[in-house]
């Protein structure tokens, strides 16, 4: 009886342990929001604490000296119209005024004029050759084969690519702005035209970034195609460089993408976060997401123990050489004494690590562990000029597109994804390099419906004279 008591106790203190690190697995998952894991600031359940701003003692609004944003009066050779406003008495004494002013205050309203759609309508006759007999009838030009204009058509992809709006909001937009009545099997038409025109260009960007000094990567899920009534997983990768980003959609999230959008000999520095799938970038040329890694050690202080300890102590670390890289960026520290502070940092940030990953608790111990496969990645940016400790610049890119997804639930082919890709590469590549959108959209279609050479998304800079991206 003794012997299966203890036995029975055993077998007893081994589920209450077991399930003891359970509860303290379910609660440290509980206490996760997006200041200590990777989950997005839109799953905060209501009540989560922010890390509240330092005041700064000023009041909202402008700062005294600042320099004002006024609205530029147009030149008068851009005035359609002029009214002269001349006051014809007095207003203090009423008696009658004559003559001008010689340099009158001048106001300006912008309004938009009424916006109907052109129409061009090619008569297409058919004629009678006197000696055979033959009908001849004229051929409208294959330019012009389309009902749908160049900067019409343009126009419909720019309200997806750059406004984000669903197809059926795009046939409603273009009624209601320009009377245009067209069904949304047309935009989708036109969509695939569109997608057709960019490819040359999208193709000429992706080959830019492969061969760029410095890039960011990131990745994000998406979704493609419809099986059984659900929507396929897929992942939306982007590759950014300061002037030119390429977006692509893959089903896979693997290093075999990652390798194909870069490039096998890619020579450049990337900025990345931990993720697998770039582990066959040289260390030497990456640089890891410091932004990712201030959300682990905030994770390391949240679970506590021994962990939280350390945590606190690399987060003063962090936060001490941020400040002086921000005062290099401002030019009030040189980059050699930035250079020298920072190897205390890198030394004190090791041995922390390694202590976290002997003596605290399991998962931050794991996690420090993980960290220190990287070590070398951490600090890229301390040797190269210009190249930013964390992927933010990335990121940005990429929020354009994971908005878009929230409301159009994907695309639903692979010829959808491809235009996504491509509308995506171009106005996010064109904002940076504050081009036109819509005329550049415009003469890519013009020319793909005339057999010519589009327009470069390219910056008409060399790529040695352009900074790493940041």
């Amino acid at each position: 009886m003794v012997e299966e008591r203890d036995a029975r106790i055993a077998e007893l203190m081994a589920k209450v342990e077991a399930l003891t690190a359970r509860v303290a697995e379910l609660e440290a998952r509980l206490r996760q929001d997006s200041s200590n894991s990777s989950r997005p600031p839109s799953s905060d359940g209501p009540g989560t604490k922010r890390q509240p701003k330092r005041p700064t003692g000023r009041r909202p609004g402008g700062q005294p000296g600042h320099k004002k944003h006024e609205r530029a009066l147009l030149p008068p050779e851009q005035v359609q119209h002029v009214v002269e406003v001349v006051p014809r008495e007095c207003k203090g004494c009423k008696r009658r005024l004559r003559g001008q002013d010689s340099a009158p205050r001048r106001h300006q309203v912008v309004e938009v004029p009424p916006l109907p759609a052109l129409v061009t309508e090619y008569r297409c006759h058919a004629l009678q050759c006197p000696g055979c007999g033959e009908v001849t009838r004229g051929e409208v030009p294959a330019h012009a084969r389309s009902i749908f204009g160049d900067r019409l058509a343009a126009l419909a992809s720019l309200l997806v690519g750059k406004y984000r709006l669903s197809k059926r909001l795009v046939k409603d937009a273009l009624s209601d702005m320009l009377g245009v009545e067209l069904s949304v099997g047309s935009v989708s038409n036109l969509e695939g035209e569109m997608s057709d025109a960019l490819a040359p260009a999208a193709a000429e960007a992706l080959d830019y970034v492969r061969a760029s000094e410095a890039a960011n990567a990131d990745e994000t899920g998406f979704a493609q195609g419809r099986a059984g009534g659900r929507a396929g997983r897929a992942w939306l990768w982007v590759v950014a460089t300061t002037l030119v980003v390429v977006f692509h959609i893959a089903t896979s999230r693997g290093g075999k993408v990652a390798r194909q959008l870069l490039g096998a000999d890619f020579a450049g520095f990337l900025t990345t976060d931990r993720w697998s799938a770039y582990e066959w970038v040289d260390p030497g040329l990456r640089q890891l997401c410091w932004a990712h890694l201030t959300r682990d050690f905030q994770g390391f202080i949240d679970r506590g123990g021994r962990g939280g300890r350390i945590g606190r102590k690399l987060m003063r670390e962090r936060n001490r050489f941020f400040k002086w890289y921000h005062r290099v960026r401002d030019g009030t520290l040189s980059r050699e004494h930035f250079e020298e502070r920072m190897r205390g940092v890198e030394r004190r940030v090791g041995q922390l690590l390694h202590k976290a990953a002997r003596r605290a608790e399991k998962k931050t111990a794991g996690m420090a562990r993980e960290i220190l496969k990287w070590e070398k990645c951490l600090w890229t940016f301390v040797d190269v000029p210009g190249l930013e400790p964390t992927n933010n610049f990335g990121e940005r890119c990429i929020r354009h597109a994971v908005m878009y997804r929230k409301t159009s639930f994907g695309t639903q082919s692979e010829e959808g994804s491809r235009f996504v890709e491509r509308i995506f590469t171009a106005t996010t590549t064109l904002k940076l390099q504050g081009r036109d959108v819509l005329a550049f959209l415009t003469e890519t279609l013009s020319a793909h419906r005339r057999g010519l050479r589009g327009p470069s998304l390219l910056p008409t800079l060399p790529l040695s004279q352009l900074t790493l991206a940041a």
